[in-house]
């Protein structure tokens, strides 16, 4: 698999969402703020601010999207290649929705450390990872959170190093990239790798194919991490060039081209023609 630029000028990209009409919502970490993406034409433009860190995000069913927001990070501190990254503006940590026209209002503010990543259960909950900030403190302070249609929050799971990247495999069970690995995170709190070490950079977004089959960005190895359901490697896709990848999604017509937010440099890439399609994800509904 080769992949190919389809976006540029996205400052520390992530959450990348397909949309109905063609286009990929993806958002900006360093920017606090969310682009729209026209894949053909190789443009993005600004379609909401958000301010902070506007990280995961999620399609809701009338067009608008759920955004988690980790409240804002300062990326220059950060060692490395994260130098030339705008500095972010504080904002409350919680869950965010943005609407079509690019009003953002708050669904929850209260009490959440960093909210990093989410998805929306076939029920229409909203589950997200709440792990705080990198780097990790000491004491196991990371967190899976359930936003529900009525508007409540409760824990799903807690005890977490850094839960990141979250989905949900076709069975409904939760997996979330914990660690360096992918963990499977059962209702009566009980936990199972499917596998401990994905490798050197570990993995932070991902996505599933209908087979159930994992798409696993891999951070500061640039690429994607293609694991089977029994926790084997079953291949990589590198991308091109020097760089940090950060989540991914399918789309297309056929939801058989995987994109992918390139953070560093900052922007989106495709690889057209996966052999298998990716898992229908459920848009959220809306409160109940």
């Amino acid at each position: 698999m080769q992949s190919e630029v389809v976006a540029t000028g996205i400052p520390f990209s992530e959450g990348p969402v397909w949309c109905d009409d063609g286009t990929i919502v993806v958002t900006s970490v360093a920017a606090g703020a969310l682009y729209r993406v026209w894949p053909e034409q190789h443009r993005a433009e600004v379609c909401a601010v958000t301010t902070g860190g506007a990280n995961g995000a999620a399609l809701a069913a009338d067009g608008s999207v759920l955004v988690t927001q980790n409240g804002g990070m300062d990326l220059t501190k950060l060692p490395g290649i994260f130098g030339d990254l705008p500095q972010a503006v504080p904002a409350t940590p919680g869950l965010q929705l943005a609407t079509a026209n690019g009003d953002v209002s708050y669904l929850a503010d209260a009490g959440l450390l960093a909210p990093n990543d989410l998805a929306v259960a076939a029920n229409g909950d909203v589950y997200f990872t709440d792990p705080g900030h990198y780097p990790p403190p000491e004491s196991l302070v990371g967190r899976v959170m359930v936003y529900a249609r009525d508007g409540s929050v409760r824990t799903f799971a807690d005890g977490f190093f850094f839960c990141n990247g979250i989905a949900f495999e076709p069975d409904g069970s939760v997996v979330v990239v914990e660690r360096q690995g992918l963990q499977r995170v059962h209702a009566d709190g009980t936990r199972e790798w499917v596998i401990e070490t994905l490798g050197r950079g570990g993995g932070d977004g991902f996505c599933l194919d209908t087979d159930g089959r994992f798409y696993v960005a891999s951070t500061v190895e640039h690429g994607i991490r293609v694991v089977e359901p029994d926790g084997s490697v079953a291949d990589f896709w590198p991308i091109a060039g020097k760089g940090l990848c950060t989540n991914c999604c399918f789309g297309g017509p056929d939801l058989r081209t995987l994109y992918v937010a390139d953070a560093i440099p900052g922007g989106l890439v495709a690889f057209e023609g996966c052999p298998t399609p990716g898992l229908p994800l459920p848009t959220w509904p809306g409160p109940a």
